[in-house]
């Protein structure tokens, strides 16, 4: 019988587990520490610092066809993809490191991603087709 009561234990234990929502990831923060004096406050590319003309980043799914891939976005933003547009765009990989959450990128893996990338690629994906 105590086995059984051990086993129901177990099961609500990892019930209550499942239960509980992940932590939110705002990424809204680092974009105005990291990026805004570039790409502008309102990330339209307008940032007091910028060299050059940095892309509007509000519309970063409407140049892709209306799709915003996160995958492509997170490996600009940490340096892993350059070249073409953002090639003046400092790498932030190393600002990026720390706790990471599990993301599926589309492709049905979990992926562990550092967190406060993720947070900035969300942080962007809300931000499509804002009018300002």
């Amino acid at each position: 019988m105590r086995a059984g009561l051990g086993m129901g234990t177990v099961a609500a234990a990892v019930g209550l587990v499942a239960c509980v929502p992940a932590p939110e990831v705002s990424g809204r923060a680092d974009f105005e520490a990291l990026c805004a004096a570039c790409h502008g406050a309102d990330a339209r590319g307008g940032g007091a610092v910028a060299e050059g003309a940095p892309p509007d980043l509000t519309r970063i799914a409407a140049r892709h066809g209306g799709s915003f891939d996160y995958a492509r976005v997170m490996s600009r933003i940490d340096g892993y993809a350059r070249g073409g547009h953002g090639a003046g765009m400092p790498e932030f990989g190393a600002l990026l490191e720390g706790d990471t959450v599990l993301v599926d990128l589309g492709d049905g893996v979990l992926t562990p991603t550092p967190e406060r990338l993720f947070g900035i690629a969300q942080y962007l994906a809300s931000i499509q087709g804002v009018e300002g």
